[in-house]
């Protein structure tokens, strides 16, 4: 697969059933949500396989660690600038548009260089909150 190569990363069943499944479900899902989805269908996929892919893919740039919770690693195949949402009652992340704040505007961190920047919001999604 072209993307795994543009990454320097060698293709094999596994990495690109793992990066398929990424592209297709962007559910921001865990190590264990893949293994589970794709067991059935790969029944030699171990898990260790599938954390060191993720990891692989982490370490290339190919996707992104949501650590939202201090328990919790999801997968974002989406590396680009953005912010997540997660809804404390279904446990769904939701991606939003972040803006860039550049670093002459954050008055704190001025001479800092920032080499990561995460935005997370925690509470009740739009559709839980219409049960509630």
């Amino acid at each position: 697969m072209k993307m795994l190569q543009d990454k320097g990363i060698q293709p094999s069943v596994q990495r690109i059933e793992i990066l398929t499944f990424l592209i297709a479900n962007r559910i921001h899902p865990t190590a264990e949500i893949i293994y589970d989805r794709l067991h059935p269908a790969i029944p030699t996929l171990s898990r260790t396989t599938v954390y060191n892919t993720l990891r692989l893919f982490v370490e290339h740039d190919l996707v992104q660690v949501l650590t939202i919770e201090d328990k919790e690693a999801r997968f974002d195949i989406d590396t680009s600038l953005h912010g997540h949402f997660k809804c404390d009652a279904c446990g769904s992340v939701y991606d939003f548009s972040a803006p860039d704040l550049p670093p002459e505007k954050m008055k704190d961190l001025e001479g800092f260089m920032i080499r990561e920047r995460h935005v997370y919001f925690r509470g009740t999604c739009a559709m839980c909150a219409k049960n509630i």
